[in-house]
């Protein structure tokens, strides 16, 4: 008898559901057959008609790309070259020259060199401009050149750098190198210790746990991992990381998604080190996805307090797909959600300004969220700390400054001036911030804030109507009244400049770590979260309900 009611029904349901699925899938398939149909017709056409020779492959990956661009910055199409050069490798090891180098403005710059590794054997400093790899002049080159200093173990690499316009000539010896998670850790006090955790490579659980066990055995009973400036990577290792705060089987993230198979739940599945130490996690506008799943997961869970400034709110989780002919797309497939049901994610790519911007979630359309002990959190994008810090917050000006190589072209310039310091710490003085100014003005140097960038281009329209002769003497009054504005917002923010100067000069003499060390002396975010951790009265106050 069951059984027929089964048949009679059961059956006739599911094909009903089957049925609406498949009325679905049809129409869709349609519009995409349609649409497929269209461009490819269009495409042909335009290769038969057109009236010089084209390039089909050229139009097909320029096509991809723009089409892609119309949704989010984070989903990519990679042609047969790009899956070749650009293969993530996420263990934090790699054959190369130990060295962060960057492109501009066609210039191959060394932006910073790793201790003992063959770029700093070999001499190499920072803003020096690397033009000449082997027999290849990269004034020429149009490829990715960083690619020319990759190879196997003890390949040797002659290049030609430029430092202090004066040619160098070197040759590198390409070795591993072992970029860390956890470049740094030390006490902070008798009773505090501190874990710099920078990247969310596969060593970054591993190595935040040994850092965590050995500033214990050392007497450290509160800890600050500091999140400041990363940008994520694996999600298992932010989950790993978080099982070392709280117990087995806590959710740490959901992954949400209109494919139902991209739907999952993260939780913890190791053992914690230590469930009762008090903990501060520190954040900025730089720390992105992986560095928000920990922070935001550790934050609803009650099991650490989050301090400085809101971080970069990336919640948009992406997964590499394999293509025909060796290319590949990767593609945004889920959001993430903290464990209250907080999204991360800031920017709403569904929506655009009138420029093609996506719209940043406004604050009266923030959600209200419950901790587990019944405190309120808020969505909106990122992670808002409990406790805000604003000197993490960055201005506009600074950010001008780093974004242009502002500071670190003229850390160059004051390096070479001032070579034999040393593990001093260099003293920015207010007369070296007036040579700061004076540098930047004799450089030329363009904020390109969005007030410069309009007025450029009101200038380019302008010239375009030849109605640039008629405005010239009100355009040479705003671009004056402009560059003063900017020469006071420097000063109004002389104090965060000098800092950021006196952190590029640092990195010059004593590498990433000398800075590091310096922050558990003198920076401020530090100085204070080692303050909120040692009251514990305040420290539990902030994760009781309110």
């Amino acid at each position: 008898m069951l059984k027929r009611l089964k048949k009679k029904y059961v059956l006739p349901a599911v094909a009903v559901g089957f049925l609406f699925v498949g009325a679905s899938f049809k129409d869709d398939f349609f519009e995409i057959a349609k649409q497929i149909e269209i461009f490819t017709t269009l495409y042909k056409t335009v290769n038969t008609n057109y009236v010089d020779e084209t390039n089909p492959g050229q139009l097909m990956d320029k096509a991809i790309k723009s089409m892609l661009e119309d949704l989010d910055p984070y989903t990519v199409y990679f042609n047969e070259q790009d899956v070749a050069k650009f293969k993530i490798n996420n263990t934090g090891e790699y054959t190369g020259i130990g060295a962060l180098i960057t492109r501009k403005e066609g210039k191959l710059i060394i932006k910073e060199v790793y201790k003992d590794y063959p770029a700093d054997k070999a001499g190499l400093k920072a803003g020096d401009e690397i033009v000449k790899i082997g027999d290849i002049s990269l004034a020429d080159f149009k490829e990715d050149a960083s690619e020319l200093l990759k190879g196997s173990k003890n390949t040797k690499v002659d290049i030609q750098y430029m430092r202090q316009s004066k040619p160098v000539n070197a040759q590198i010896v390409l070795s591993e190198v072992d970029v860390k998670a956890v470049p740094y850790f030390a006490m902070v006090g008798k009773e505090t210790g501190y874990i710099v955790l920078s990247a969310f490579n596969g060593k970054a659980s591993s190595e935040t746990k040994a850092a965590l066990i050995d500033l214990k055995g050392k007497g450290a009973k509160n800890i600050i991992l500091d999140l400041r400036g990363n940008p994520g990577g694996l999600l298992n290792e932010a989950v790993n990381i978080c099982s070392l705060f709280v117990k087995e089987g806590e959710i740490i993230v959901t992954t949400k998604s209109k494919n139902e198979k991209y739907n999952n739940t993260y939780k913890t599945s190791k053992p914690p080190v230590d469930l009762e130490i008090p903990l501060v996690v520190l954040v900025d506008g730089h720390s992105a996805s992986a560095s928000e799943i920990v922070s935001g997961a550790l934050q609803d869970l009650d099991r650490a307090v989050i301090v400085g400034s809101r971080s970069f709110g990336k919640g948009l989780v992406q997964r590499p797909l394999d293509l025909t002919y060796g290319t590949q797309v990767k593609v945004t497939i889920s959001r993430y959600y903290t464990p209250s049901g907080r999204g991360i994610q800031a920017l709403d790519y569904t929506h655009k300004d009138a420029d093609g911007k996506a719209i940043r979630i406004d604050k009266k359309n923030y959600n209200a969220f419950k901790t587990r002990n019944g405190r309120t959190v808020y969505d909106g994008g990122g992670i808002l700390p409990d406790v805000e810090f604003e000197e993490s917050k960055q201005s506009a000006i600074a950010d001008a400054l780093i974004r242009k190589d502002g500071i670190f072209n003229y850390a160059t310039t004051y390096y070479y001036k001032n070579p034999n310091l040393g593990t001093t710490i260099p003293n920015i003085s207010d007369a070296d911030f007036e040579s700061f100014k004076a540098y930047l003005k004799k450089e030329n140097f363009e904020f390109d804030t969005e007030t410069e960038k309009a007025l450029k281009e009101t200038l380019v329209v302008a010239k375009k109507e030849k109605v640039d002769a008629s405005i010239a003497v009100e355009y040479q009054a705003l671009l004056t009244s402009l560059q003063k504005s900017e020469e006071k917002e420097l000063t109004a923010h002389k104090q965060e400049i000098k800092q950021l100067i006196t952190d590029e000069l640092i990195k010059r003499y004593q590498y990433k770590e000398g800075l590091y060390k310096y922050y558990t002396t003198s920076n401020p975010e530090i100085k204070k979260a080692a303050a909120l951790i040692n009251n514990t009265a305040e420290y539990s106050k902030l994760l009781t309900k309110k």
